[in-house]
């Protein structure tokens, strides 16, 4: 009978009849879109493969394929979901399928080149940002999107690689989601070393910094510290045996080349390619409606996200109580924020 009750909720709750609260009271809601519609896939290219598909794109390596996911049909209203990592992967979007419905929004899960079900190739020119935002391009230009109807939400790297994809190419962007990303990776490391830091027992910080110093990450003892003292405080707030299986699936997954390469060896601030990079002022040039997640337990500086709110033109913060991955560890508030701001975009234009 639970499951019954729970899939008329959730048909409700798309078709925008009622709005379903934590107490199982309802209040109506604006229409949103046909439960039907949303639902049915069989007219489109990828529905016999239930939305996935490869999608080729040309790099100066040659082509190559990258592997992406649809969930629902909505031509009006196109999601892309950009990974951290970087060289990480999609799964842990894997929370979003138990709320994004409720949208209607049609949304992308979406390796990118070099991770997960994605091609890999060795060759570590392709390890620029320009090279990504490019891509992302092309894979925009093959989910039918552009500027009335095209979201992008970026967490962590994939927050870097969203404002880069902004600024790069404003005219093709309707709305953008910056989650658990500061716009400054040297604020990013000021904030590591004067605040997160410092938490730590020096003894066991002096011990993950000489590990790094000596090129041995492998070591037990570095994953050994970094994990009860960092990783379950600030990247998810919860015993690593209780970890999701997306959240596992995707660490386990890492292409750890390509991780170090741009971002360096841990969380615990950034050493690698991305190390200078800072589009704070530069936020001000991203005209769309802009919703920035920050988290109070997170590695990232949530007084510098909510600065960044107030430098984009149409900035908007939701402030979760959760750390890195505050789609696990707040999800009440990161996804009534989140499904908040995108139904507003949803309606406008109509």
């Amino acid at each position: 009978m639970k499951q019954i009750l729970a899939l008329a909720a959730l048909g409700l709750a798309i078709t925008g009849c009622v709005k379903i609260e934590d107490d199982g009271t309802s209040t109506p809601t604006e229409p949103a879109r046909d439960l039907a519609a949303y639902l049915d896939g069989s007219l489109l290219d990828d529905g016999w493969s239930g939305g996935e598909r490869l999608v080729s794109i040309d790099t100066s390596d040659g082509p190559h394929n990258v592997w992406i996911k649809r969930t629902g049909n909505n031509p009006e209203m196109k999601l892309l979901l950009l990974h951290g990592g970087p060289g990480g992967t999609s799964d842990y979007f894997g929370a979003f399928d138990s709320f994004l419905p409720g949208t209607a929004v049609e949304y992308y899960r979406y390796d990118q080149l070099g991770a997960g079900r994605s091609d890999k190739p060795d060759n570590d020119a392709l390890w620029t940002i320009p090279r990504f935002v490019d891509e992302v391009d092309q894979v925009r230009e093959a989910i039918g999107g552009d500027g009335s109807n095209f979201c992008l939400l970026g967490h962590s790297w994939g927050g870097i690689l969203a404002i880069e994809y902004a600024l790069a190419h404003p005219g093709e962007v309707k709305c953008l989601v910056i989650s658990n990303m500061m716009a400054s990776i040297p604020a990013y490391n000021r904030y590591a070393d004067e605040v997160l830091k410092p938490q730590m027992a020096p003894e066991k910080l002096a011990r993950v910094e000489q590990l790094e110093a000596e090129g041995k990450i492998d070591d037990p003892d570095y994953m050994g510290i970094l994990m009860p003292e960092f990783y379950e405080k600030h990247i998810l707030r919860r015993p690593a045996a209780e970890w999701p299986e997306p959240v596992n699936y995707g660490f386990a997954q890492m292409n750890q080349h390509v991780y170090v390469l741009m971002q360096g060896p841990s969380e615990l601030g950034a050493s690698g390619l991305l190390e200078d990079w800072d589009r704070f002022e530069d936020l001000a040039k991203i005209g769309v409606p802009t919703l920035v997640i920050s988290g109070k337990h997170d590695t990232m500086d949530p007084a510098h996200m909510a600065a960044m709110a107030k430098k984009l033109p149409q900035g908007e913060l939701v402030a979760t109580e959760g750390s890195h991955m505050a789609m696990y560890d707040d999800q009440k508030a990161y996804f009534a924020g989140l499904n908040a701001f995108l139904l507003r975009q949803a309606k406008r234009g109509d």
